[in-house]
């Protein structure tokens, strides 16, 4: 099942299901009004919009006319159109991002001069990021002032249910329903002075832009594994690939760890998004997912970094295919605008 939300229908925009080929969805008010109201009640939703889904993928024509996606209707089935999408969970009551490929890990800490603790290998590192407004994935990355060094992340979040406390990481994978990609906007020149202050990120971490849709688990098949996505994670700056590493390789803690590690001291509601961190591979030959690690790769091999932080007009593409090439999450395009 495949869902997303349109940008029409105030800040927590309005819930659709996507047909699998991401070209046409229907607004479904009746089920839910928004993701938010629909993860609230799971266990009755899904299996309503379930339905839904398999309707409209059973469709092979649209038998009515389209609607536009500032007036969805019910059961209308209308043409899917990035620039209409929001996040699928505009806002969100919690945004927890870990840094499950500690190989990246280590890497970026390097770059800023910071050593590697040995526990990192064994427990997991996590922020709480800022939920309140997240961006589309067409929406621009703003950014304040070049001397910050913006830096995009791409990554694989998932979406849970209501997790209780404690819970164990062979408990915790049932209560994933949803997964997504992200790029985890960072301001790279930021990020040691806050952490120095020991009181972690801020400043440093301006909002987050998701893909257009967020997809059950089941949409990838026996790509789904061990609480990993094993498939390529591609990205690409101003049209060139930049990076591919297989999501499903090198990372350390899988998300039913992740998940078991947040939900520890309290309870995670309906509707958390827990990221993966930076997907990164040992392999040098898949490229790398941030600026960030490519540059202290430049640093290891040749003394100095090259490839320089995004500036206003370069453009960034995230984005997963399954093995026959359609796009399971469609892409995150946006372009970085200054707002100095």
């Amino acid at each position: 099942m495949k869902l997303a939300s349109l940008k029409a229908g105030g800040r927590d925009g309005t819930l659709i299901v996507v047909r699998r080929d991401l070209k046409w969805g229907v607004a479904v008010p009746e089920i839910a009004p928004t993701l938010q109201a629909a993860l609230d009640r799971w266990q009755e939703t899904a299996p309503q919009l379930k339905q839904v889904y398999q309707q409209l993928n059973a469709s092979d024509s649209v038998t009515s006319d389209s609607v536009t996606s500032d007036s969805p209707a019910s059961h209308d089935r209308f043409a899917i159109d990035p620039q209409h999408l929001a996040a699928p969970l505009p806002r969100a009551f919690q945004w927890i991002d870990g840094s499950a490929y500690v190989n990246h890990v280590e890497l970026v800490r390097k770059a800023r001069g910071a050593s590697m603790p040995q526990n990192f290998w064994t427990d997991p590192l996590m922020y709480q990021g800022g939920s309140d407004g997240f961006l589309g994935p067409t929406d621009p990355i703003p950014l304040g002032n070049r001397k910050w060094g913006l830096d995009f992340e791409a990554e694989i979040a998932v979406i849970t249910d209501d997790v209780p406390m404690g819970i164990t990481s062979n408990q915790a994978g049932s209560h994933i329903q949803l997964l997504t990609l992200v790029n985890d906007v960072s301001l790279r020149n930021l990020i040691a002075g806050e952490v120095a202050k020991g009181f972690g990120y801020l400043q440093s971490k301006p909002a987050s832009s998701f893909s257009p849709m967020f997809v059950t688990p089941d949409e990838l098949g026996d790509h789904w594994q061990d609480y990993k996505v094993h498939l390529p994670l591609r990205s690409y700056l101003n049209g060139a690939p930049f990076g591919l590493p297989d999501a499903g390789v090198d990372m350390t803690f899988d998300f039913s760890q992740l998940i078991s590690h947040a939900a520890q001291t309290r309870r995670l509601g309906a509707g958390t998004i827990i990221g993966s961190g930076t997907v990164s591979n040992r392999d040098r030959r898949k490229g790398s997912s941030c600026l960030a690690e490519k540059r202290m790769l430049e640093v290891l091999d040749s003394g100095s970094p090259q490839t320089p932080f995004l500036q206003p007009g370069d453009t960034v593409c995230i984005e997963m295919l399954d093995l026959h090439g359609q796009s399971i999450f469609g892409a995150i395009e946006q372009t970085v605008k200054s707002v100095e």
